[in-house]
Parts: structure tokens; C-alpha cells; sequence
């Protein structure tokens, strides 16, 4: 362990001349539990910085004994953890060393320069610290960014099979079913095919009457096939679905693609016309009246239907709020909305509520008669002159929502299962949806570990196309 004397250094009170004291090794098993390697690697720690101090190319008698001292104790501690992994031998090893501090005491006995020394050693440790933990975060958004290898041959394997299909064979049954309103519509955008089946598998698997239930499933070009071909092998029971692409919305791609192309965020998934597609959600579904988005990294645990017959109260999108200070999911307006520009602090209260994307209930009746849509599109537009918020649909939907969000039970939406690996499990289990908000998706090597079972249990792993691809639990 670090003497007592390095810490009298490092508050200026020390004047002795002699820095190390002679340490009287006690047996291991007098030790507390895993301090023997904590000692060996202090040791190493204080040699370094003992050879520190010769000059350049001094190869003294010294010199030599540090080094030595230091491969000796390296090679005894290795990569042990715990005192019981260290060898009976290393007793000795620990004595040498201590001598040989012992010795260096003598020789380098400046207590000022030691402290300077040790702390330009802690410096340099806590930047490679630092530089690490940059580079540990740029390879998670990297993993974040990247379809799997598994992923991306389903989708192959999926898309040959689809376009194997005669034209009749690729039709939905119960498609008169997609403009009831009586029933409960649920949205999810998405080109990843496992996150829609474990979405639509989760809500009809929980549903009590699931023949109420219409999926509208939103894809790109690109994925129509392979997710198309999914729900036709494995047809989601006596739901209603519906696959399209957003091509099929001539409106959308003609009238806001040149809009939306225009934003220069790094992170393709901030400019995805799939992530601003729900700003228009009464123009994809005009004959709706309410709907229920997700996004694609949810899973639903319970029936959701009490939600709706939720009194909206003349708000818009009824959503969990993400306001309250003691917990990790807080959001202030501010942290992604820019109150120094005069249109934003004027129109705007910087501590309002805030309020989470993921599992939403819009009222598109009401969203159509205060034409939310058009105000979207004004402060889109509007940002593109001056830096208003940072890179996401977020904080544009705070504001396009302004003043019209509903308070939802917050039983109903759990986030954190993406970023904090702190949820509590009693939350979770309770809650009617799971959210996995943040770069760890539940589908990536990099998830946590200990959620990664609540998404997984409704994936088919045993179909053969996962089997052929590789995709494991």
C-alpha cells in the first residue's frame, strides 16, 4: 500500500529526508483480502517513479535493481486480482522490493520533487484513462451504427424469398380491416426486421383481443421485402397487419425529402426520413383518428388496451415525462434546445416538462385541426439558419408538441434499458413498455446484458432462416 508518508508529501507537511520507511511485510493470511496485490502493484508504481528521477542512460547498480525488482514483481502479480491467485514465492519478491526502496530512499531523498513526480505520473495516467474512455464511446456509437452480420443475411435470405413470390402470394389478409376505426392502430417505423417481429409479437402476444389490433409497419425500399416476407412466414395470429414503404407516400418523398436531406448530422439515424416520418403521421394515415407509434426498440408487457380510452383533454400526443430532477432519464429543455437565441426564449419556458419518444398516443384528429405539422416544418426550416437545437427529432418534437402533451401513468413507458444499466428490475416488470432508448440495442453485441432476455424471449430462434444466419439468444 502507499505509506503514510506519500500522503504527507502530497500535502506539503512533510520535511523528512529519508521518503520510504522500511515496510514490515506481514504474512498473507494477517492481510486483508486482495491487499497483498494491491501492495506488489504500489510497489511497482513507487520504483517507476524512483527511476524517474536518474538521468537519461544512467545504467547505476540502482538502476539495474529497479528494473530488476519491477519484471520481478510484474511476473508475480501478473494479472491477478485476488492474493489467493499469487504464488507462496512472491513473499520474497515483496521483501527484495522493499529493500531495494529502501535504498532509493536514500538516494532520492527530495520530498518536493517526489510529490511533482507522482503527480505528473497521476496526470499522465488519468489522460490515457480519459483517451481510453474516448475511444471505448466512439466504438460503441461505431457497433451502434453497424447491422450485424446476422441481421443483415436474414435480410437477404428474406428478400430472395419474397421476390420468389408470385404477386398474389405476397398479399395481407383482413386489409379491409386498415381503416377501422374502431380498432387499435399502432404504428412502428423501422428497417430492421427482428425489431419490428419482436414489437408486433410482443403487443399481440400480450393483447387480450388481439383481433382488435392493426399494425401499420413502415419501412424503406430497401427492407420492404425482407420485412414483408417475415410477417408472411409468420403471420401475427388474428391481427391485422400492414407493410409499406415510404414510397408509397408520393407526398412525403416529393414535398420534404429536399427538406429533410438538408440536415448535416453525423449520425445518419438523426437525418433517416424514418425518424421524422412521424411528424406527418396524419398525412401517412388520414382516415385515422388515434394511434399508438413505437419506436422499434420497444417491447410491450402487458395489454395495452386501457390506453385507449385515455382522456386526451384536447392535447395531442399523450407521452411519459422525463422532467423529474432524481432520475437518470432527466431531461431539461435546454440540454437539447438552444434558449440563448431570442425566438426560442421568447416562445418557450426552459423548464417546462419534457417528455420521452417511444411509445406515443396521438389524437390526429386534434393534430389535423392545429395543423402541428406545418409548425414541425417552420421550426425545421428555421434551424437551418441558426443553430436552435442539437441533432434529433427530440427536441423538435418538445417544441412542434409544445403545450400540447398529455401526461402519461409512467407505468406505461420504462426508458433506460439502451444507456443505464442502473433500472430498477420492480420498475421494469411493472411497466406496460420497455424502452431501449440509447445506442445499446438489445440486437448488438454491445447490449446490457441483464434486459437482454425481455426482448429476446420473442424471437423465434429456433426458425431456420435465424438458425442458417447464426442469430443466437
Amino acid at each position: 500500500m502507499i505509506s503514510k508518508e506519500i500522503k504527507e508529501m502530497k500535502d506539503g507537511q512533510s520535511n523528512q529526508t529519508r521518503v520510504w520507511h522500511d515496510h514490515n511485510i506481514q504474512s498473507q493470511s494477517q492481510k486483508g483480502m486482495n491487499e497483498m496485490v494491491t501492495e506488489m502493484k504500489d510497489q511497482v508504481i513507487r520504483a517507476q517513479a524512483y527511476l524517474n528521477f536518474a538521468p537519461p542512460g544512467t545504467n547505476s547498480h540502482l538502476v539495474k535493481e529497479l528494473k530488476q525488482r519491477i519484471r520481478e514483481v510484474e511476473r508475480a502479480v501478473g494479472q491477478a486480482t485476488k492474493d489467493s491467485k499469487i504464488s507462496r514465492s512472491s513473499l520474497q519478491k515483496m521483501r527484495y522490493m522493499e529493500a531495494s526502496l529502501s535504498k532509493a530512499s536514500h538516494v532520492f531523498p527530495d520530498c518536493a520533487a517526489m510529490v511533482t513526480k507522482l503527480r505528473a505520473m497521476t496526470l499522465n495516467a488519468e489522460e490515457l484513462v480519459q483517451s481510453q474512455k474516448n475511444q471505448a464511446t466512439y466504438l460503441i456509437h461505431l457497433a451502434a451504427r453497424t447491422t450485424p452480420k446476422g441481421l443483415h443475411c436474414l435480410s437477404m435470405r428474406l428478400t430472395a424469398e419474397y421476390f420468389a413470390l408470385q404477386p398474389e402470394e405476397r398479399q395481407f389478409p383482413n386489409q379491409k380491416r386498415l381503416q377501422d376505426t374502431e380498432l387499435h392502430h399502432y404504428a412502428v417505423f423501422s428497417d430492421n426486421v427482428l425489431a419490428c417481429a419482436v414489437v408486433v409479437n410482443s403487443t399481440i402476444s400480450t393483447a387480450m383481443e388481439s383481433e382488435k389490433i392493426v399494425f401499420h409497419v413502415v419501412t424503406d425500399s430497401l427492407n420492404l421485402p425482407a420485412i414483408s416476407m417475415w410477417f408472411l412466414l409468420n403471420p401475427p395470429g388474428k391481427a391485422t397487419i400492414q407493410i409499406q414503404s415510404m414510397n408509397d407516400f408520393e407526398w412525403f418523398s416529393t414535398k420534404y425529402h429536399m427538406t429533410l436531406t438538408k440536415q448535416s448530422a453525423r449520425d445518419p439515424r438523426y437525418t433517416s426520413e424514418l425518424n421524422h416520418l412521424r411528424f406527418y403521421l396524419p398525412d401517412a394515415f388520414p382516415a385515422l383518428h388515434k394511434i399508438v407509434l413505437f419506436d422499434h426498440d420497444v417491447v410491450v408487457q402487458r395489454d395495452l388496451t386501457e390506453l385507449w380510452s385515455v382522456d386526451m383533454k384536447g392535447k395531442v400526443n399523450g407521452a411519459v415525462e422525463t422532467c423529474h430532477v432524481s432520475e437518470a432519464l432527466f431531461r431539461r429543455m435546454d440540454m437539447l434546445i438552444n434558449f440563448s437565441d431570442p425566438l426560442i426564449a421568447k416562445r418557450f419556458y426552459v423548464n417546462a416538462c419534457t417528455w420521452a419518444f417511444g411509445m406515443n398516443l396521438f389524437d390526429l384528429r386534434e393534430w389535423r385541426r392545429q395543423n402541428l405539422t406545418a409548425v414541425y416544418h417552420k421550426y425545421l426550416q428555421l434551424g437551418y439558419k441558426r443553430p436552435l437545437w442539437k441533432a434529433g427529432s427530440l427536441p423538435l418534437g418538445w417544441i412542434t408538441f409544445y403545450n400540447k402533451t398529455m401526461a402519461l401513468d409512467r407505468r406505461w413507458h420504462v426508458l433506460g434499458l439502451g444507456y443505464d444499466s442502473a433500472v430498477r428490475r420492480g420498475d421494469i416488470e411493472q411497466a406496460a413498455v420497455i424502452h431501449y432508448d440509447g445506442v445499446m440495442k438489445p440486437w448488438l453485441d454491445i447490449a446490457i446484458g441483464r434486459y437482454k432476455g425481455y426482448w429476446s424471449q420473442h424471437i423465434q430462434y429456433d426458425h431456420p432462416y435465424l438458425q442458417q444466419c447464426n442469430i443466437h439468444a
